[in-house]
């Protein structure tokens, strides 16, 4: 029973970063769009980029955790 619990928490943790990888590009992309349209300075440019950096590097930690968890399963 441990085993499906922990691939469903893997899937679901899996399922987690996806949307948090899709919905950070797509906001990141209307917030740009809207920045520009609205004249807004290169600053809060530079603001969503690196707030779509942090979400994207918490993405990528969180995707080595779902790699080393499924390691350890097999080895």
């Amino acid at each position: 029973m441990s085993e499906s619990t922990s691939d469903q928490d893997m899937a679901r943790k899996g399922r987690v970063v996806s949307v948090v990888i899709a919905g950070t590009i797509l906001i990141w992309l209307a917030l740009n769009v809207i920045g520009k349209m609205a004249g807004l300075p290169g600053r809060f440019a530079l603001l969503f980029d690196l707030a779509a950096m942090a979400a994207l590097i918490w993405a990528l930690v969180n995707i080595y955790q779902i790699w080393r968890a499924r390691q350890a399963d097999k080895g």
